[in-house]
């Protein structure tokens, strides 16, 4: 077995087919499904059902899926282990990062960390479900999830680093009072587009609901970067993270500040025992900010 037949696999159950497989790994769809196949014959087993063009786990594969995360995670901790001839931190650093947090602060903080570690790769992904960012950190996926809080029995240590405040992002050309902040209840009767799922959208709720107003979804997205193309397609409004509100203003939305304000705390989520040397400069970078 080679690393890269390792990192093929699970390129696969990650992306759910061999060919999205491939555009993210940028290869030949051949050069993945070969791969496949001489890992299956080296492990006696078949990984996948072949339906179609589909591709399902087996048992064998799932079963597979735990041992080959944690053999990429290894790779990836010995690399992150090292330093250079200075005492700097070198290899990879994978952090999975809630949508309105990679506006603000972690861009910012990833721009930091590359000028003072710059043999320090660092790949950051989206995390799309904030109730499995503790998973991702067991199963391998990452050494730091930023997302929003509070978050659940997460086993983990969990520090607060700010918070933001959320504001109402409308269609351009949108008749919206002039007041701003715009109080509650003279929020306009206008339809939201909105995410399934989300400790941002559970506040918002609340909060509309505390100022007796009922809104209507137009749109239900699943994922959290569709919302902005929505509204300025005139699906309807939205409430954003301050800092993607003022990107959405920059492109020609209506925007308003809330009042009451709507506020939610941001954090990291990590495992002190799992942390490698850059993983650990990302954080206190991170509680300077």
């Amino acid at each position: 077995m080679e690393l890269h037949q390792v990192e093929y696999f699970l390129a696969v159950v990650d992306h759910k087919g061999i060919n999205a497989a491939a555009s993210a790994l940028r290869l030949a769809q051949p050069t993945v499904s070969q791969a496949i196949r001489v890992l299956e014959r080296e492990l006696g087993v078949d990984l996948f059902h072949r339906i179609g063009r589909g591709m399902v786990l087996t048992s064998a594969g799932q079963a597979f899926v735990g041992p080959a995360r944690q053999v990429l995670r290894d790779v990836v901790a010995a690399e992150g282990a090292l330093v250079d001839s200075e005492g700097l931190p070198r290899g990879r650093l994978d952090i999975h990062v809630a949508a309105p947090l990679a506006v603000h602060p972690v861009a910012q903080l990833v721009g930091q960390f590359r000028k003072r570690y710059p043999n320090v790769s660092l790949r950051l992904a989206d995390l799309r479900d904030e109730e499995a960012g503790a998973a991702l950190i067991r199963d391998g996926h990452c050494e730091i999830v930023f997302t929003n809080l509070p978050v659940a029995g997460p086993e983990l240590e969990v520090e607060e680093l700010g918070t933001h405040d959320y504001w109402l992002v409308c269609p351009p050309g949108t008749d919206v009072p002039a007041r701003d902040p715009l109080p509650l209840t003279e929020l306009p009767d206008l339809p939201l587009v909105i995410v399934p799922k989300s400790t941002g959208r559970t506040a918002i709720e609340r909060a509309l609901s505390a100022a007796r107003k009922h809104t209507t979804p137009s749109a239900i997205v699943q994922h959290r970067e569709s919302l902005l193309p929505f509204v300025l397609a005139g699906v309807g409004g939205t409430i954003l993270a301050r800092p993607m509100a003022e990107q959405a203003a920059a492109r020609g939305a209506v925007v308003r500040a809330i009042d009451p304000p709507i506020s939610l705390a941001y954090g990291v989520l990590y495992d002190p025992a799992l942390l490698s040397p850059a993983g650990r400069a990302f954080l206190r970078l991170a509680r300077t900010r």
